[in-house]
């Protein structure tokens, strides 16, 4: 590896806010999977990557050249309740280096032993937690939506205990714009240190909303608010493009950047149902897949609280006004996301309706939320669909006859192929076995999510068998 890695945390953020440590050794690392299309994006070349060396060398036996490996502190709301402190309790920033354009991106590992932070942890990590992370995330990443991602996985050589039982370890390689998250003003705040805050605010500036950089006093942090305000409700628009329920939308795992983080008990839906949850911890239901827009206007308006002390002193009112127009700017959106599902080149006022018609209909055929926008796609209404199709047509007749660029429009917007759970699920059992095969060809196919992966790939498409129904996910810890 040719760059070298340098690190910004020290020189922006005062020294509490990270703990340096050195990884715990790995005695036996043994690649996994690479991700070949991330590391040319950073000039590494990914047969070494997946060598003997190269693991060895991004897992910390020894480090990459200048790495700085450091746990971040933050603290969050779990789940509506806050707690002081969390921070990286199996996780290490080696530093940042810059894609061959030019941007920094933080590289950590993820499962290199305890920390401070720890809280009783074994700092470790399980091999199918580290193959769901890698799967999912390039999902994301290549279905447009902004996420870290996951560049090189491995085995450890070591069992680690989980409630389940002795898992196999494993260990990977994150990258993402960086690790700023709400929860690290929320780290500051409680502690009332407003110089903290103002670091943390300074940095989120400099690394993601440069603009804003060229104003003073308290203006630009407003600004952070309300651009980091508009990244976070488009994100979360998108999770609900593709069927995405992201599980523990914690305060901890809002990041400042706007991408999506926390890979542990995620899922995509199969048959539409707007309650539905798949995280094995969210028994109330906090986090299900119509709860997530109020969710991320919760979480904002716990990281408005943090901003204010560096606001104007009479900011509170206008804040207060900004955080309450989150839910007509959301459906706003949501609005312009469903045109575009249902190939809608024009805007007329019953629209929001025939969206609403439809996932009610959905939600009471028990459809499957992709294939059925891909029936849309091929003009191919299911029978359960008629009474909607005929309104469909009705509505096609106000717009302009356009049909190839309807059908871009729609082909660029919804989905083919997603990681159905099932598909995952039984990609990690056979990879804990020691077959690697599912995983990889899972990992192939979802790198083009909107083409159809051909005939002899159908298995990809189909929703699961009533034996196959993944009813819950985990997470890692």
């Amino acid at each position: 590896m040719s760059s070298k890695f340098i690190n910004r945390y020290p020189e922006w953020l005062p020294s509490d806010a990270f703990f340096r440590q050195h990884p715990m050794p790995l005695h036996a690392p043994k690649p996994l999977l690479v991700n070949k299309p991330l590391a040319h994006a950073f000039g590494i070349d990914p047969e070494w990557l997946a060598s003997k060396e190269g693991t060895q060398v991004w897992f910390g036996n020894p480090l990459p050249l200048n790495a700085d490996p450091m746990a971040l502190a933050y603290a969050g709301h779990q789940f509506g309740t806050p707690v002081p402190q969390l921070g990286d309790g199996r996780a290490l920033l080696l530093g940042q280096l810059p894609d061959q354009k030019g941007v920094y991106h933080d590289f950590q590992l993820k499962g290199s032993g305890p920390t401070p932070f720890s809280r009783m942890g074994d700092g470790r990590a399980a091999l199918g937690p580290v193959l769901r992370e890698l799967l999912i995330s390039e999902a994301m990443h290549a279905l447009g939506i902004p996420t870290s991602r996951v560049l090189t996985t491995a085995r450890t050589g070591e069992a680690i205990a989980r409630q389940s039982g002795p898992e196999p370890g494993a260990i990977l390689t994150r990258v993402a714009r960086s690790h700023l998250r709400f929860g690290t003003f929320e780290y500051f705040a409680h502690r009332n240190d407003i110089d903290g805050l103002k670091a943390v605010a300074d940095a989120a500036i400099a690394w993601h909303y440069p603009a804003l950089s060229e104003q003073e006093g308290p203006a630009r942090y407003r600004g952070l608010l309300e651009e980091v305000t508009q990244r976070t409700l488009s994100l979360v628009v998108e999770w609900l493009r593709v069927g995405f329920i992201h599980g523990v939308m914690n305060t901890d795992n809002m990041m400042l950047s706007g991408e999506t983080l926390d890979y542990g008990p995620c899922a995509f839906m199969d048959h539409y149902s707007p309650q539905r949850v798949f995280s094995s911890v969210d028994r109330g239901g906090r986090y299900a897949f119509n709860r997530q827009p109020h969710i991320a206007q919760w979480n904002l308006a716990r990281l408005a609280e943090c901003l204010l002390p560096l606001m104007e002193e009479n900011a509170f009112d206008s804040v207060v006004e900004m955080i309450n127009a989150i839910p007509d700017q959301f459906q706003t959106a949501h609005d312009q996301m469903m045109r575009r599902k249902l190939g809608l080149l024009t805007e007329q006022p019953n629209d929001r309706a025939l969206g609403e018609s439809l996932l009610a209909a959905m939600d009471e055929a028990q459809a499957d939320y992709t294939n059925t926008f891909s029936a849309l796609n091929r003009m191919d209404p299911p029978a359960w669909m008629a009474q909607w199709w005929a309104d469909y047509q009705q509505r096609l007749h106000l717009e302009p006859d356009q049909p190839a660029k309807r059908q871009m429009l729609m082909a660029s917007t919804n989905p083919v192929v997603i990681p159905r759970n099932h598909l995952v699920e039984q990609a990690l059992q056979a990879a804990e076995n020691g077959d690697m095969a599912p995983a990889e060809a899972l990992f192939a196919i979802i790198q083009n999510p909107y083409q159809n992966p051909g005939v002899n790939a159908q298995e990809y498409l189909r929703p699961p068998r009533m034996d196959e129904i993944v009813p819950a996910t985990y997470c890692g810890t």
